[in-house]
């Protein structure tokens, strides 16, 4: 069984993120970037179904020369090879190209039965890149998958809505998006580590990949940000004076922030 896992190098969830003065982009020079947590769940589900089914996992990833950092940490996770779209047109593409730009990616893996990705990246929360790509790519679509299994040519997920347990079915290939509740990644091992140094990395860019550099960046996006202000800092609280009466001054208080 052959699966394509898409990673994502983000900012670390604990650091400060910030928008470059010049266009208004994510800074991502600006802080430590790591691999996204979701992403080493989806890592975790195709290394669980490569040891029941066999075959092999390879990593796709879409970002600046830095992003290797993420591909190794996959591979050293126990995937078998990566290709990395890097190119410098590709800064400040947004959803729909980042979703043809690695669906064209994806094409480039022969013989694959399932695409695995995150739900959403934490960097940007658009939650549709996963859909986007089934749809160019023509595949069934099954997300937010809380369990995940494949028997023979079919693959089942498990997903939990607001009116109980849904179950989702489709023949392969497919692409499925997972969540948080889905599993818990797997340390990488020194071995893993020092194995993953020697795993194939295919470094590809626009032109390797079929993408004319007119479908992707900045310039071209569907849409972008014009304007953009630090947030301000946390003012003082408001401390209330209990006198008998504190209930009232908290309702009033929130009455006037129409809060209730």
């Amino acid at each position: 069984m052959n699966i394509v896992v898409l990673v994502k190098q983000v900012p670390d969830t604990y650091s400060e993120r910030t928008l470059a003065d010049s266009d208004h982009t994510l800074d991502r020079e600006a802080t430590e970037a790591v691999i996204d947590e979701i992403n080493e769940r989806s890592v975790e589900a195709a290394l669980l179904l490569k040891e029941a089914h066999d075959g092999e996992v390879t990593v796709v990833c879409m970002g600046p020369d830095r992003a290797t950092e993420a591909i190794r940490k996959a591979l050293s996770m126990g995937a078998d090879k990566a290709v990395h779209l890097s190119d410098e047109a590709l800064h400040g593409s947004d959803a729909v190209q980042t979703a043809k730009a690695l669906a064209k990616v994806i094409g480039t893996v022969e013989g694959y039965d399932l695409v695995i990705a995150g739900n959403e990246a934490s960097d940007g929360r658009i939650g549709a890149v996963p859909a986007m790509i089934a749809d160019v790519l023509g595949l069934p679509s099954l997300t937010h998958a809380q369990e995940l299994e494949v028997s023979g040519s079919t693959v089942t997920v498990t997903r939990g809505t607001d009116d109980g347990i849904t179950k989702l079915t489709a023949e392969l290939p497919a692409l499925v998006s997972v969540g948080e509740k889905l599993n818990e990644p797997r340390y990488p091992s020194f071995k893993g580590i020092m194995a993953a140094k020697k795993k194939p990395v295919q470094t590809i860019t626009l032109a390797d990949a079929g993408i004319d550099a007119s479908e992707v960046g900045l310039a071209n996006a569907l849409s972008s940000v014009t304007e953009s202000a630090p947030k301000p800092p946390k003012s003082a609280g408001e401390k209330v004076e209990d006198e008998g009466d504190g209930g009232s001054k908290i309702a009033e208080y929130l009455v006037g922030q129409k809060i209730i």
